[in-house]
């Protein structure tokens, strides 16, 4: 097998998925464009880098943004009557919250009180609830963003998930629960593995296809993988000026038979996802 082949290549797809809405977005001519309002609390240097990547998304595809940016010490209470502000604005298509937020801010409140035709990061407990019942139009339903890009790429490179065994690394709303239900609604046999799972690596050897997503830098290793498995690394950590994933890349490539880079797999579809949640609302809110 040529070795790129073995590449799972997210920013090709994200690339494919901005042509398309951009195109989407020259229809439109004279009407209102999409218009996604982004907010932050704090001066989190990650935070500022991922909500610059997200507006230059919006640019570059043609959709309209708002940045709302707030001191730490802004109040629970005060950043509520933001978030209903929005939601009652018709302009606003999208209203998207950048986690991490203060501790004294409780995520769970204030993602619950997004309207959840506007929640492009899919993260309302109605949201949630109905990718976990799984009867949906993916169409028209926004998802959370990283699970949705990952069937996107598991698509994309034509993986048939069907009677597959698909082991997860992660149990987090944001990506360890909701892809485990996707993949379950593909009809793949998924184990949840987490922080008190027992002999981590006796799971992992079953796994057709693993996602692994808990932020422990090169947790994987070549010895605890099948031949011809499938990686989705969802993993991001930084030392100094380098980047690394939850897998160890470098040993794993000559056993896996796809793998997602980090960085340039899954981080660039999240943001794609984004944008197209966003279009969805709009049309869901327009049409």
């Amino acid at each position: 097998m040529n070795q790129d082949s073995k590449i799972i290549d997210g920013r090709k797809v994200r690339d494919q998925i901005f042509s398309n809405l951009k195109q989407e977005v020259e229809k439109l001519k004279y009407e209102s464009k999409p218009k996604l309002a982004f907010v932050l609390v704090g001066n989190n240097p990650a935070s500022h880098s991922y909500i610059r990547q997200k507006q230059k998304a919006c640019r570059e595809i043609g959709f309209e943004y708002d940045f709302k940016h707030f001191p730490e010490s802004i109040q629970e209470h005060e950043l509520l009557q933001v978030i209903l502000d929005l939601n009652e604005d018709k302009q606003t298509h999208g209203v998207m919250v950048q986690l991490p937020l203060p501790n004294h801010i409780n995520p769970d409140v204030i993602n619950s009180s997004i309207d959840p035709a506007k929640d492009v990061d899919g993260f309302h407990p109605l949201n949630q609830g109905i990718v976990f019942l799984g009867d949906f139009d993916e169409q028209t339903q926004l998802q959370p963003c990283t699970p949705k890009g990952i069937i996107k790429l598991l698509d994309h490179y034509q993986v048939d998930i069907q009677g597959k065994n698909a082991v997860v690394i992660g149990r987090s709303q944001i990506v360890g629960k909701p892809i485990s239900a996707l993949l379950l609604h593909r009809g793949a046999t998924v184990t949840v593995c987490h922080s008190k799972t027992k002999d981590l690596a006796a799971h992992i050897k079953q796994a057709d296809i693993l996602v692994v997503a808990t932020g422990i830098r090169h947790l994987v290793k070549a010895d605890m993988i099948k031949d011809g498995v499938i990686i989705i690394d969802v993993g991001f950590s930084k030392v100094e000026d380098d980047i690394y994933g939850d897998v160890d890349f470098e040993s794993v490539f000559p056993k896996a038979s796809m793998i997602t880079p980090v960085p340039g797999g899954v981080g660039p579809m999240t943001v794609a996802c984004l944008m197209e949640n966003l279009f969805t609302a709009y049309q869901n809110q327009t049409s």
